[in-house]
């Protein structure tokens, strides 16, 4: 054996290891949170609330970002619901709720992480017949998984806890459960916060009937059900919890929860819709041209399998920056402060009326930056062995 290929098999060896090593990074940045937002203000001082009004944005939901505070003046047996509080504390300027938000990104990022990381292994496979068992396998189990849970009979049950967990709480927060309605005669609003009340305890019985995310899932075929029977005969929809239907039905009641205008909120309802049916599409037809990716490492398309999941914290900040855009400028009218439409802050320090924003990555946006890195060097150590391999770096 040459000292040529004593090298290239080091080569090898090294940039296998970085890339597997990247793909348990990412995996743990989907579980962890990405980016977390704060806001403080004089009227929520620090002594009661020392992180300010937090949240932590997750790939599949957007989850409390409070903890309960060691004080031995007060005890705290549960933290404060600060996703909302902030949602209460943003509908005053007409910013949309929070749950609003990235919602076609969130029913999707268990697939779309799946698929990076079969990428990413793929690129690290040794020769062509492995690589194309593992496209064909890793590429082919998540076309399945991806079908059945976004249009299967109960789909829903194949996604996430957390993401299942961020669709329950938000139905928890609805303003009808807080906010009473001025247009109403005070015997109406009476009656309406009767039902409400009703149907919360309703909701909490069948949370209790089961646990974990079988108890998740009930709470929101509970929630559904109640939705359906308030529509006309005519409009109503039988459960079928796939998550299209799911998706669709939760990101209305989202929009809808402190701004009830169907003429607004119905066409970007449709829009996300579309969006999540070309996605999918989209996500299907890139699958299969990944499979031909594997093929040879000669071809300038086999790149794609390092490059795109090496993107992922760019692709991370543009959607993240891109959705703060929207809130800052999709305000409506019916909020109690009137602003101009602004850029909420993307990294650092700002300013909204009274209060202070922080926005920072957090710890799966460091492990994203890590997998990258990772990725990077496998990358020019794999392509410096095809470049010294020549025409027989086909058969590597």
């Amino acid at each position: 054996m040459s000292r040529e290929t004593t090298r290239s098999d080091r080569r090898g060896i090294i940039y296998r290891v970085l890339t597997v090593l990247a793909v348990a990074l990412i995996g743990a940045s989907f579980f962890s949170p990405g980016w977390w937002v704060s806001l403080t203000a004089p009227n929520y001082p620090e002594a009661t609330f020392p992180q300010g009004i937090r949240i932590l944005f997750h790939m599949d939901s957007v989850q409390n970002g409070c903890e309960i505070r060691d004080s031995t003046e007060v005890v705290e047996t549960e933290a404060l619901d600060c996703v909302h509080e902030m949602d209460t504390i943003n509908h005053y300027v007409g910013m949309y709720p929070i749950a609003s938000g990235g919602p076609v990104e969130k029913a999707f990022s268990p697939f779309l992480f799946a698929m990076l990381g079969v990428m990413a292994l793929t690129f690290a496979a040794s020769g062509r017949i492995v690589r194309m068992v593992m496209a064909l396998a890793g590429f082919g189990a998540i076309s399945i998984w991806m079908t059945m849970a976004m249009y299967g009979e109960n789909g829903i049950r194949l996604h996430t806890t957390n993401y299942l967990s961020g669709l329950v709480v938000s139905l928890g927060q609805d303003a009808s459960d807080s906010t009473a309605n001025s247009s109403l005669s005070p015997v109406v609003q009476m009656l309406k916060d009767s039902l409400d009340e009703s149907e919360a305890a309703e909701r909490n019985e069948v949370i209790a009937e089961g646990d974990g995310k079988e108890a998740l899932i009930k709470t929101l075929k509970h929630a559904y059900g109640i939705e359906q029977s308030k529509m006309p005969p005519y409009k109503r929809e039988a459960w079928t919890g796939s998550v299209m239907q799911v998706f669709k039905w939760h990101y209305a009641k989202s929009l809808a929860r402190w701004f009830n205008e169907p003429e607004r909120n119905d066409p970007l309802v449709k829009q996300m819709d579309g969006i999540a049916q070309i996605l999918y599409a989209v996500v299907m037809a890139f699958m299969l041209l990944l499979v031909f990716a594997a093929w040879s490492v000669r071809s300038i398309f086999h790149w794609i399998l390092v490059l795109a999941p090496m993107a992922l914290p760019v692709g991370f900040i543009a959607e993240y920056a891109a959705w703060l855009w929207w809130y800052g400028h999709s305000l409506n009218s019916m909020g109690a402060f009137t602003l101009k439409p602004f850029m909420p802050t993307v990294f650092g320090d700002g300013k909204v009326a009274q209060f202070t924003t922080h926005s920072y990555p957090s710890t799966g946006f460091f492990l994203m930056m890590g997998a990258s890195a990772l990725l990077l060097l496998a990358a020019l150590i794999r392509l410096k062995q095809v470049r010294l391999a020549g025409p027989d770096a086909a058969r590597m």
